[in-house]
């Protein structure tokens, strides 16, 4: 089925005691086009999400918004400054002793004072946050696919409402093209009448110049094609690949048949028909600028 280029999926777990929000939304574009907000301490990951998401989207201006957070402090390390816990220790017994103070020091005391534990950033095990991430990640492409499809199944059934609405007038076209040379030919013998009065008209020559004429604005060819690219329209319109330049590329061939049929028509009511019709595949390819 079609989709379309504008989605939004969001995921949010809860892993290995972190929580990891992501966040997919695009708009149109005519290829994949892939920006990022991830904290700066996870740009590791970048590619890797990159490439994930890649194998579900092939066209779009993609956002990719990544947060993770610690919630359990795994991300830390608390390790005793034994350095500075010896030197207090010294110094203040060291003025215990000079100023016959009661040595009191305790353990509760000491771990009070400045810079006795240094705590530091643990290092990260990038193989398992990615896997969490990528596990998010996921599931908020599933949902970014699966919103982009729903869109895409309404802009189907616009593009073929839209392009039966077109053959309907192609049949009229068909119909009124050939009425276009027999009031050609009426109008030709009766100017001829006019001219030539009572004397006899050559038919022959009616018959030459009304052929001459119905070559000149015959467009059966080109409803024959325009019928065909509708026909291909359709049919990719249910296909499950992406197809967006596909059509875009049909639209453009059946807007080449209509301006032919344009030029060559003879006759005000197909040169209105014509009108309606250009009308119509604008609003299909303006349409197909959304799908994917």
């Amino acid at each position: 089925m079609l989709k379309s280029m504008t989605g939004y999926g969001r995921s949010q777990m809860l892993l290995n005691g972190r929580e990891i929000l992501v966040e997919i939304r695009s708009v149109n574009h005519r290829y994949f086009e892939y920006s990022s907000r991830i904290p700066r301490a996870y740009n590791y990951i970048d590619e890797k999400l990159k490439a994930l998401l890649k194998k579900g989207i092939s066209r779009g201006k993609v956002e990719v918004a990544v947060t993770i957070n610690n919630i359990e402090g795994k991300d830390s390390v608390i390790a005793i400054n034994k350095g500075a816990a010896e030197g207090y220790v010294t110094a203040l017994r060291s003025i215990a002793d000079e100023l016959s103070l009661e040595d009191d020091l305790s353990l509760s005391k000491l771990i009070k004072l400045p810079d006795i534990f240094n705590i530091q950033k643990a290092p990260d095990d990038e193989e398992q946050i990615w896997n969490d991430v990528s596990l998010t990640a996921q599931e908020a492409l599933e949902r970014f696919v699966s919103m982009r499809s729903i869109e895409g199944e309404k802009l189907r059934a616009d593009i073929v409402s839209k392009a039966d609405g077109i053959i309907g007038m192609v049949a009229k076209v068909e119909e009124l093209s050939p009425k276009t040379v027999e009031n050609y030919r009426a109008k030709l013998t009766q100017k001829l009448n006019e001219i030539l009065e009572s004397k006899d008209i050559d038919q022959q020559r009616i018959v030459t110049e009304a052929a001459v004429f119905a070559e000149k604005i015959a467009v059966d060819e080109e409803t024959v094609r325009l019928r065909s690219h509708i026909a291909q329209l359709k049919d990719m319109a249910d296909s499950d690949e992406p197809v967006g330049r596909k059509l875009d590329f049909i639209v453009q061939e059946m807007n080449r048949e209509v301006n032919t049929i344009g030029s060559k028509a003879q006759d005000l009511d197909i040169t209105k028909i014509v009108v309606d019709m250009k009308a119509e595949i604008e609003k299909i390819r303006e349409q197909i600028q959304n799908i994917e």
